[in-house]
């Protein structure tokens, strides 16, 4: 899984949709995030299909629905993604939120089942906490290959990260630049001044360095290529530290149903 990919949350303009992901691919990602909820997954493939990348060389992920999480749904809906999306498999697929139709016994069921036909290379969970994890390996026969959640400097998640790296789960970094409110900190854009980088830069280096991949939505050129130079920004150790040290909490995705 390339660690850092193209987020696509929020992005609903079906010609924005597509070319973001044509232009990321050119550019030189090869990890695109969708899901059923953001209602883009044909322009993601659209996206993919005009972009100049054989298909087995991208890393292509979406998630379920809660609404969509009995067996019959999780069959029929994920299914409908492919067509969707124009492919004949996902290298990820996820669990969006361990919420309202989900029953780990008869959604791992399903989920396994597409596993085992192919149709999805990786079973992965979304906002996950500790206890869901575990719950999760212990209903799933194929691996748990991923948590995808909501991950940056001013909310760290130590204890998820340390928990589904002693389980050999990944994480991965959804609004990663805590919906631009990195920019405000004063910590990060001293960094950012030291490197002659921007604050989204420094954020998506040190989820890197923290070995978390981060999938950044962006729509324009210019933010694409930012996030994607962020590859370039070497942390130091002081930098990890400082950043390590902001004292803040700041979620920016909280529905009613979320399982904190």
């Amino acid at each position: 899984m390339p660690m850092l990919g193209l987020g696509t949350w929020e992005n609903t303009d079906p010609d924005d949709c597509r070319n973001a992901v044509q232009t990321a691919l050119e550019m030189g990602y090869r990890h695109i995030d969708t899901a059923q909820a953001y209602g883009n997954e044909s322009e993601v493939g659209d996206g993919i299909a005009a972009a100049d990348v054989p298909r087995e060389d991208i890393f292509l992920a979406t998630k379920v629905w809660i609404d969509n999480l009995a067996y019959d749904d999780v069959v029929e809906t994920t299914k409908q993604s492919l067509d969707d999306l124009g492919v004949d498999y996902v290298d990820l697929l996820y669990i969006h939120w361990p919420a309202r139709e989900y029953d780990p016994e008869e959604t791992f069921e399903a989920f396994n089942e597409l596993y085992d036909e192919g149709l999805v290379k990786r079973i992965g969970v979304s906002n996950f906490e500790p206890e869901h994890v575990d719950e999760a390996i212990e209903h799933s026969d194929a691996p748990i290959f991923a948590n995808q959640v909501e991950l940056h400097p001013l909310l760290p998640q130590e204890e998820l990260r340390e928990h589904c790296a002693e389980r050999d789960i990944e994480l991965v970094a959804y609004s990663p630049l805590a919906r631009g409110a990195i920019a405000d900190d004063e910590t990060i854009s001293a960094i950012a001044d030291k490197h002659d980088a921007s604050p989204f830069q420094v954020s998506l280096a040190w989820i890197r360095e923290k070995g978390v991949t981060a999938i950044p939505k962006a729509t324009s050129e210019e933010h694409i290529r930012d996030n994607w130079e962020s590859l370039a920004v070497d942390l130091d150790d002081e930098d990890i530290d400082d950043i390590d040290a902001i004292d803040r909490t700041d979620r920016r995705v909280d529905p009613s149903f979320a399982p904190w």
